[in-house]
């Protein structure tokens, strides 16, 4: 019966074109708007019919939301709410009491509409109401102007002479319930089943014949309003374009979303260039291509001269791929000339090469990087962390401290930090800021700096974002830890610390780009410490301005310090060391989702965490062991007996209670104990000299051998005996089991 009331549903918003950056994000916004509309109405919805799930559709000139089962009207809604007995709700007259009078009250009705229901707890009075659903085509107007309302639209615009306002003037509506059309009017347009196709292939209205029909009706019109088949044939197009060519596509996820977002029935050609340009530094050019022109550069394979590289070189460990002068274009035409389209892109992009390469002869005919350092003093991003030349003695002075520690070489750490952030000063750099670092690197080694310090300018943003690798050389490491602390300690003093959903300065990314590079660098430093060592080395004016952390930056009003008879301010070792406490925490926060994404429960993560490791490096080998050994048999039984070991404790320290400072073999009374107390004392030996060593999978192993002696205490032995002495020496037992978990982690948490 449900089956046969309730059909497909489709809207599709027909607009001028979109951002190419929000189509996606609009269209899931719609869908999710439409179906939550539907939801909080009690329609009823199917999350798969006939194959079909619901899918939100989009281009860039339409945003389209499809549910496959959508029923026809609300589900009848029956309301019964249980008020007073009737014994208290009438008085001996039979008239309504004032309980009786204030419950009709509340739920809005006269007395005499309620009824009365015997119940189990005797006669009482009840409400009961039916309301029966509205029909779909009554309620989807108001469904649509709600879902439009909560579109995340940055910048809504008007057209024309109209009050109301969109993200782009619109300019036809869909609506079909099965084949049926429902009539609304939004935005001054009548809702219809006339879609329209490709601006140039069919430049003409669509019939859409029913909801189920719309991607093949538009397919047929040039248009591919599936997202996921649009960036399919994408692809498509572009590795058979390259294929033709020999040559390798450069096209990553970013660049696919642009290109699906600006076309609606993508065809690929192949392009080319003079390669006069080729002499750029081709990241330069890369980013020229896929920044302002959303063209796919093509790479080829290459072999360098040996002659240049040492003529006892091995050709097949120097083969690798280089920029060629043949890119893509992807048009949103099937054009029956496309020489005419090629030309045009090979027009377009001759002037934006032209100014690459100038910037980059202007720039090696300028200072080098290691002259540019002077003028870093100009240059200021947050005027109470001074300029960007006492960022880089900072970042210098971390970088030295921080190579003495890992091993690496604190003379080049200090210098490449000094020239980190010379090539911002660089015309290049200036024209496209995503090469920071990357032409940092392209001129050093231009300029005759060393390769090590030069690479180190470049892996110092990395992991630049989600899915990158971390800097693969130790320098760059060493640079990379002491940028992000420099930048989490620095923002932190002056109150920039995130908060809710905003994060201006990316320190989320900074905290997890810091925690991924300490762990998966292997670098053993103390977090708290290094923080420390930070937050020393910012002006005290930062933390003198009256700023709370977490405001973005703006003066705490609620600081009364300065009142007569206030309370005095921390000092400035008591305020470093509550960030340093509080960053921390933040980094470790960080890395929740990380290891979460591998796999290990959150019980693993807290269990590590409440051990406080000192170093990322450690607490990452602790998780990892700790993982390993819940994998064992035994390992329940003893997470279980922590717990229980835990709560003992606990609750004896609360009853001022307490065990004793050592074990006392002497006092053992029960053949268990005794058994319990040999057995630890040798896991504690072992596992102690695996601890020591960093082996916690081996310290595990060794505690492992507890399970037994532990359950055959709990089964035989009381641990609260009579005997004060005997009881204190019990619960030091239980210390000392517990305390040989805690060097590793508390597993009672896990």
């Amino acid at each position: 019966m449900a089956e046969a009331a309730g059909k497909p549903l489709l809207i599709e918003l027909g607009v001028e074109e979109l951002p190419i950056a929000a189509v996606d994000t609009l269209a899931e916004a719609f869908l999710n708007a439409v179906r939550k509309g539907l939801e909080t109405r009690h329609f009823g919805i199917g999350s798969e019919h006939h194959g079909r799930t619901p899918q939100f559709y989009c281009s860039p000139r339409r945003l389209a939301a499809y549910l496959p089962w959508v029923s026809s009207k609300q589900d009848d809604v029956h309301t019964k709410v249980l008020g007073p007995a009737v014994s208290i709700g009438l008085d001996a007259a039979g008239q309504p009491t004032a309980a009786l009078r204030g419950f009709a009250a509340k739920i809005g009705v006269a007395v005499e509409s309620l009824t009365r229901e015997m119940t189990d707890k005797g006669e009482r009075f009840v409400y009961v109401s039916e309301d029966v659903g509205q029909p779909l085509t009554a309620l989807l107007p108001e469904i649509l102007a709600e879902a439009l309302k909560a579109l995340p639209i940055a910048k809504p615009m008007r057209w024309g002479d109209h009050d109301f306002s969109f993200v782009r003037p619109l300019h036809w509506l869909v609506i079909l319930f099965g084949e049926t059309v429902i009539e609304t009017e939004l935005m001054g347009i009548r809702s219809g089943r006339q879609s329209r196709g490709h601006r140039f292939h069919h430049d003409k209205p669509v019939w859409i014949a029913d909801a189920d029909g719309y991607v093949e009706a538009l397919r047929a019109a040039h248009v591919l309003a599936d997202p996921a088949e649009r960036r399919a044939r994408i692809r498509s197009e572009v590795a058979r374009a390259a294929a033709e060519v020999d040559r390798l596509p450069h096209l990553d996820d970013a660049l696919l979303d642009q290109i699906a977002n600006l076309t609606e029935w993508p065809v690929a050609i192949v392009c080319s260039f003079d390669r006069y340009f080729v002499s750029v530094p081709e990241e330069a050019l890369i980013a020229t291509m896929v920044t302002n022109q959303k063209f796919v550069p093509l790479l080829e394979n290459y072999t360098p001269d040996l002659a240049t590289i040492g003529l006892d070189a091995d050709p097949s460990e120097v083969q690798g791929q280089r920029l060629s002068n043949l890119f893509i274009g992807v048009a949103n035409v099937e054009s029956r000339d496309p020489a005419q389209i090629r030309h045009g892109y090979e027009r377009v992009i001759r002037p934006r090469f032209a100014d690459a390469m100038f910037f980059w002869n202007q720039d090696l005919r300028e200072l080098p990087l290691s002259q540019r350092q002077e003028a870093l003093k100009a240059v200021t991003d947050q005027p109470a962390l001074g300029s960007l030349w006492d960022k880089s003695v900072r970042v210098a002075e971390l970088a030295r401290v921080i190579a003495n520690r890992v091993g690496a070489d604190a003379a080049q750490a200090a210098h490449a930090a000094s020239l980190a952030k010379c090539d911002l000063l660089t015309r290049m750099v200036g024209e496209f800021p995503e090469l920071q670092g990357v032409m940092g690197r392209t001129y050093a080694l231009a300029q005759g700096e060393p390769a090590d310090v030069a690479h180190a300018l470049d892996e110092v943003y990395m992991p630049r974002q989600a899915g990158d690798g971390i800097a693969p050389s130790p320098l760059g490491r060493v640079l990379a830890v002491a940028e992000r602390v420099d930048t989490l300690a620095g923002l932190f003093a002056i109150g920039g610390k995130p908060g809710g959903a905003k994060d201006p300065y990316a320190l989320r990314r900074a905290a997890l780009g810091l925690a991924r590079t300490l762990i998966e660098g292997g670098l053993q430093l103390d977090t708290r410490g290094l923080l420390l060592e930070a937050l020393d080395a910012i002006p005290e004016g930062a933390f003198a301005a009256g700023l709370k952390p977490g405001r973005g930056g703006k003066p705490d009003k609620s600081d009364k310090s300065d009142e007569p008879g206030a309370a005095p301010a921390p000092d400035s070792g008591a305020r470093r060391a509550a960030l340093a406490a509080e960053l921390e925490l933040f980094i470790l926060e960080r890395l929740r989702g990380y290891y979460a994404e591998q796999g290990f429960a959150a019980g693993l993560f807290d269990a590590v965490a409440a051990v406080a490791p000192t170093s990322l490096f450690d607490f990452d080998r602790r998780l990892r062991a700790l993982a390993a050994f819940m994998r064992r048999p035994e390992s329940a039984a003893l997470a279980a007996a922590n717990k229980r070991v835990a709560n003992i404790l606990r609750k004896q320290a609360e009853e001022a209670g307490g065990a004793a400072v050592a074990i006392n073999a002497a006092l053992f009374e029960a053949p268990a104990e005794r058994a319990l107390g040999d057995a630890l004392a040798a896991a504690r030996h072992s596992s102690a000299a695996a601890v020591a060593c960093h082996d916690y999978a081996g310290a595990l192993e060794s505690l492992a051998a507890l399970e037994a002696p532990v359950a055959r205490f709990f089964d035989d032995v009381m641990v609260l005996a009579d005997d004060p002495a005997v009881r204190a020496n019990r619960l030091a037992l239980l210390a000392g089991l517990q305390a040989a978990f805690n060097a590793i982690a508390d597993i009672a948490r896990v």
